[in-house]
């Protein structure tokens, strides 16, 4: 199994930046997809960015331009860089990845961190 922590998440006003990261843990052979999603109050859960583990990237659209996600293979940590922030944004930011548990799987297993709250004020 994986444990995701995160950090970052806080308080911030309108057009400011901020930075989340999100590191992992635990027992596993590698990680393979590793991705931010966020649930604004009474919305559902939606993606925001992910990259792989050759560094492709991809980009919810109202985030692409302000939004940038990369990794640390080394650290086994994501991070989501955020730009120009909107009070839109407002939302609980979750972590996810994608991993392989042993060198022989087939098939990837999912662990979710904690979630960090965002708020962007006007």
């Amino acid at each position: 199994q994986v444990q995701l922590v995160e950090s970052g998440g806080g308080l911030v006003q309108a057009g400011g930046s901020l930075r989340l990261s999100c590191a992992a843990s635990g027992t596993f052979f590698s990680i393979n997809v590793m991705g931010w999603y966020r649930q604004a109050p009474g919305k559902q859960r939606e993606l925001v960015a992910t990259v792989n583990s050759g560094g492709s990237t991809n980009y919810a659209d109202s985030v692409k331009g302000r939004f940038t996600i990369s990794r640390d293979n080394a650290k086994n940590t994501v991070y989501l860089q955020m730009n120009s922030l909107k009070p839109e944004d407002t939302a609980v930011y979750y972590c996810n990845s994608n991993f392989y548990r042993y060198s022989w799987s087939v098939s990837l297993v999912t662990a979710w961190g904690q979630g960090t709250l965002l708020t962007v004020s006007s």
